[in-house]
């Protein structure tokens, strides 16, 4: 049951909004409120992070210009509600006037985009709560870490829940709401209206390991990543097969735009949270990559290779650490790859919707505009019919061992 808490600030527009951590996700976030008409305060422990997001705001804003989005005014408008601030009293109560007195106005909400690592997070949390009001929301933006956890040494961690945004956040639609155990349901209520207000779609999760995306599109690079590893085929007919379907990317190219350190990382605290299950193994092909500082665009090369602005000119000549089979026989077809990993999601997601993560509806729609897919896992199972599903992933799991066992709650409902 979750405790009562104090009635939450983040009700009333315009807000002014305190972001720590101005790396990508934090500028993002930033511009986002800030296009909202909210004034934003933006914090990181070092400065030239800071400069950096800054300016990445300010270009951010000016693409929208040039598109005719936005007016070069409300650009304006909107760089002079965007604050540095030095430190964390600064973020929650504006700038000192000479003399060490008085302020500017009270921070009404403050999200945390620092680095995906829970005592720092802890740490910031712990803060924070020594300097901002008591009604002020405190919101994570973690994409894999435990509210709960990241809450557990607040005093009030009934005002703390998870605002998880996606990469970029300017353009993404969606945003998990994420209420642990202990958060109040007036902290809840407010989080969505302030998603809602920023003209995102919000769509409400339990705490739970990679919450709705991350761990229901799980399959999406894993399954790909095993099906080169066993040499069933290469990387552009996977990717190739997948864009066929309706996908807007394959897995590989994915996975150089986000960054193969950063899914392998939260491939590894998925993995690590469902007590190392085989379906959620990370790759060692990715942890080779990683070692050898081969990431994707950000480095130039990942499974592809990329010209400045990100262009891909082909497969990229993956480093001599990292050894695939050559291919005996023929390569799966492009339907098998799509079936496979398509099988894969939506199990999990039956897994997911068993286990109170989310309802079916708000899972469909946080993988539509999360992940991108063209449906939603429990429209594909409807149009596959369960039946067929079922049938698919048993002989999956006779070809490829348990991480393909149906989930029990997709069980129950195939045999009514």
């Amino acid at each position: 049951m979750r405790r009562p808490g104090p009635a939450p600030s983040a009700a009333a527009s315009p807000l002014v909004v305190g972001i720590v951590g101005a790396g990508t996700m934090g500028a993002g976030i930033a511009q986002v409120c800030l296009q909202a008409g909210h004034a934003v305060r933006l914090h990181d422990v070092s400065p030239g992070a800071v400069a950096r997001g800054h300016e990445r705001i300010a270009e951010g804003l000016a693409r929208l210009v040039s598109r005719g989005d936005v007016t070069a005014a409300a650009r304006a408008g909107a760089l002079r509600r965007l604050h540095d601030v030095a430190d964390l009293d600064a973020l929650a109560h504006g700038a000192v006037r000479a003399g060490g007195k008085g302020g500017g106005r009270s921070v009404d909400l403050v999200i945390e985009a620092a680095l995906e690592d829970l005592e720092l997070k802890r740490g910031v949390f712990r803060a924070l709560e020594a300097v901002v009001e008591p009604t002020v929301i405190l919101a994570t933006n973690t994409s894999a870490l435990s509210i709960d956890a990241i809450a557990g040494r607040t005093i009030h961690p009934e005002r703390v829940l998870g605002l998880h945004f996606f990469n970029p956040a300017p353009r993404m639609a969606l945003v998990e709401v994420v209420a642990g155990n202990r958060t109040a349901a007036v902290t809840l209520q407010a989080g969505l209206r302030f998603v809602t207000g920023l003209g995102k779609t919000p769509v409400e999760c339990a705490d739970a390991p990679g919450f709705i995306v991350n761990r229901i599109n799980r399959p999406f690079t894993l399954e790909a990543l095993r099906i080169i590893e066993a040499g069933e085929a290469d990387v552009a007919g996977v990717d190739g097969a997948l864009v066929a379907a309706g996908y807007p990317m394959g897995p590989f190219v994915l996975m150089d735009l986000v960054g193969i350190d950063v899914n392998y990382a939260v491939a590894g605290a998925i993995w690590r949270a469902f007590d190392e299950a085989e379906r959620f193994r990370p790759s060692p092909i990715q942890g080779s990559l990683v070692e050898a500082g081969t990431l994707g665009r950000k480095t130039g090369r990942g499974f592809y290779a990329y010209q400045a602005g990100g262009r891909p000119v082909g497969v990229a000549l993956l480093p001599t650490a990292v050894q695939l089979p050559v291919p005996v026989g023929p390569a799966l077809a492009a339907g098998e790859i799509v079936d496979r990993l398509e099988l894969a999601i939506i199990n999990e997601a039956y897994r997911a919707a068993g286990d109170g993560v989310a309802d079916p509806p708000d899972i469909d729609l946080a993988m539509r505009l999360g992940a991108g897919h063209p449906y939603g896992p429990f429209e594909r199972a409807r149009a596959l019919g369960l039946g067929s599903v079922v049938r698919g992933l048993a002989g999956l799991e006779r070809r490829y061992g348990e991480r393909y066992r149906v989930a029990p709650a997709l069980w129950q409902i195939a045999a009514v």
